[in-house]
């Protein structure tokens, strides 16, 4: 006997038209033409929630300027034409998740539909998808009826803006949680897709599945129609669950009975260890080439594999080659499938820089620290900034163990023929100007003052500014600071005390100098390394039992003892910075205290 499949669809972003559902019931429909299937539909129609809400252009400015400042520019600057459409996708996103209001209206209206309609499959595109993860997540969801219908139910996600920083930030403390109380939640991502969309990475799900669905270009990448019949999207959900309703396959546990989500299938990788080293002495500006960054990263994978990390678990990437899209792609191989208890390593080498990023009033208002692959010129598309990489580390398993080592810095440095080579650039002249302005009472150009980021972050001045800088105006590297930043701090204490540990994974960073220092090189013999990594690897080597504070605070001592102005620094979880290093070797080590020492101001 034919199955009745039941779809509820829930709408994207604001202003839809009446068609919307019809568009998507033909999608579906095609899909099943030749099937036997019965297909219901029902909606869930959110936008009379908005009737009152009228954005000025100030405002849509902000938005879009929220949700696109994941370190690739601005879709709306990119393409003329679409300020008028900014309104349906950015204004009406920031509104929502910023309103308690709105969201309490939408889970009420969606969690109603859930109930009385008892969906076998919920489609959430856009705006939806946060409206019903919103609803999906909250305790709300937990209410009897509700709960059963859930438990049978697969919920399909597009289109969605959820691992936006600005939206998993303000609506999810930072980190997206798994969905437990759903069958199976299944991800269409299309990564053409420019409305604030960003892939979902949630390793420690075990009922979540990520379609890559490939398709158009520009606003058509969005279209609902795109996503639901892309043949991925027919090949992996819609035929398995037609199989299913049939009788002809248990894989879907189609029906109301609740069946236990099946484990997520994860790609075999040899070893619980990975280790990504990069290295850049041969910058392509001959004026900025070093000498020891590519030593360095040689003499960090020698002690690596003293203690005990297999060599083709370790990944190098020097000079030309570490370009902004060669260290961000080997970025995504050393994250990728993390599992609890694995242990990862990103070292870097090489120059450091801050430069000024442009608000949503398109005025510079704050500092960004950045690695400076070779290719650097000064944009954000050649820049690796901290909010390039917080997509692939903050939804990390806690008990992953992620350590971050830079030997750079990020203040600059000034380079004379025959002196001291630094780490660490100075902005050409026009970027300069950004962070300047003109006082005309000492007729001099001082610093500009940066709005702070986020005072309320933290109880203290010293947390906030490791995280955010002295000026409380620095987006640093390794924090995730955004995601930390737009958290409103009482929601965030209020889910840490009903949830324990909530916020984006941090991991453990080790740096070769504080803020406003510089790093220095050392030459062993005729050989360049960094003081401080050549420092760290003899540590590693000698000390056979060592916790990481007490590796950083020995690091410290030498270099002050043989005059080097330079104060390594470390940040994480309290239970992480006090273990024990894992991977040591306790050797007698054959690097003694650097000798004749020649500084290498690294930025």
């Amino acid at each position: 006997m034919p199955q009745t499949i039941r779809i509820l669809g829930v709408h994207g972003l604001g202003k839809q038209e009446a068609n919307w559902f019809e568009e998507w019931k033909a999608t579906v429909r095609k899909v099943y033409e030749h099937s036997s299937v019965q297909l219901e539909f029902e909606a869930c129609y959110y936008d009379p929630i908005f009737d009152d809400v009228d954005l000025s252009v100030g405002e849509i400015a902000r938005a879009a300027f929220l949700l696109g400042r994941s370190g690739i520019e601005n879709v709306f600057r990119r393409e003329r034409g679409l300020f008028d459409r900014i309104e349906w996708t950015a204004g009406y996103v920031v509104a929502w998740v910023s309103d308690k209001g709105f969201q309490a209206q939408s889970r009420a209206l969606f969690l109603d539909k859930v109930k009385t309609f008892k969906p076998h499959i919920i489609l959430a595109h856009s705006l939806g998808s946060l409206v019903t993860y919103n609803a999906l997540s909250h305790p709300d969801a937990k209410a009897d009826d509700t709960a059963r219908v859930l438990k049978a139910a697969h919920y399909v996600t597009f289109g969605s803006q959820l691992a936006n920083d600005f939206v998993k930030g303000n609506l999810a403390n930072g980190r997206l949680k798994p969905l437990p109380n759903v069958r199976r939640w299944w991800h269409l991502f299309n990564p053409a897709d420019p409305v604030f969309t960003k892939r979902i990475s949630l390793p420690e799900a075990t009922n979540f599945t990520q379609v890559l669905t490939p398709f158009g270009g520009g606003l058509a990448a969005h279209n609902s129609s795109g996503y639901l019949g892309h043949a991925q999207a027919v090949a992996q959900f819609w035929r398995p669950f037609e199989a299913s309703a049939m009788g002809a396959s248990k894989l879907f546990g189609f029906g109301p009975q609740p069946a236990k989500a099946r484990a997520r299938p994860q790609r075999e990788t040899k070893g619980r260890r990975r280790a990504l080293l990069v290295g850049i002495n041969d910058y392509i500006d001959p004026g900025s080439r070093l000498e020891g960054c590519v030593n360095d990263v040689f003499a960090m994978s020698a002690v690596l594999q003293e203690c005990g990390f297999a060599p083709d678990e370790i990944r190098t990437c020097l000079d030309r080659r570490a370009t902004a899209q060669g260290i961000r792609e080997r970025l995504e191989w050393l994250l990728e499938d993390a599992r609890p208890g694995d242990e990862r390593v990103f070292y870097y080498s090489g120059h450091g820089a801050q430069m000024p990023e442009y608000g949503p009033d398109d005025e510079p208002d704050r500092l960004v620290e950045t690695l400076v692959p070779c290719d650097f010129d000064w944009s954000m598309d050649t820049a690796v900034t901290d909010e390039h990489i917080a997509g692939l580390y903050s939804q990390l398993p806690y008990d992953t163990r992620l350590a971050m080592i830079f030997d750079c810095c990020h203040s600059g440095g000034i380079h004379r023929q025959g002196g001291a080579r630094p780490r660490g650039i100075n902005p050409p002249d026009d970027i300069r100007h950004r962070q300047l302005k003109w006082d005309a009472k000492a007729e001099m150009w001082v610093d500009r003052d940066f709005e702070r980021i986020n005072p309320e972050f933290a109880t203290s001045n010293k947390t906030n500014a490791e995280f955010f800088g002295k000026s409380g105006a620095k987006l640093r590297l390794g924090r995730a600071a955004m995601l930390r930043a737009e958290t409103a701090q009482a929601e965030y204490r209020r889910a840490k005390a009903q949830e324990g540990i909530v916020g984006p994974y941090l991991p453990l960073i080790i740096e070769a100098c504080a803020e406003d220092q510089f790093s220095y090189e050392y030459r062993h013999g005729a050989t360049s390394y960094g003081a401080f990594t050549f420092t760290l690897a003899s540590l590693l080597r000698k000390r056979a039992k060592i916790t990481f504070t007490e590796l950083v605070e020995a690091a410290r001592e030498q270099l002050a003892e043989l005059q080097y102005a330079q104060t390594p620094q470390i940040l994480g979880p309290t239970q992480v910075v006090n273990a024990q290093v894992p991977w040591r070797t306790g050797g007698a080590g054959r690097g003694g205290p650097p000798g004749s020492a020649t500084p290498r101001l690294s930025g």
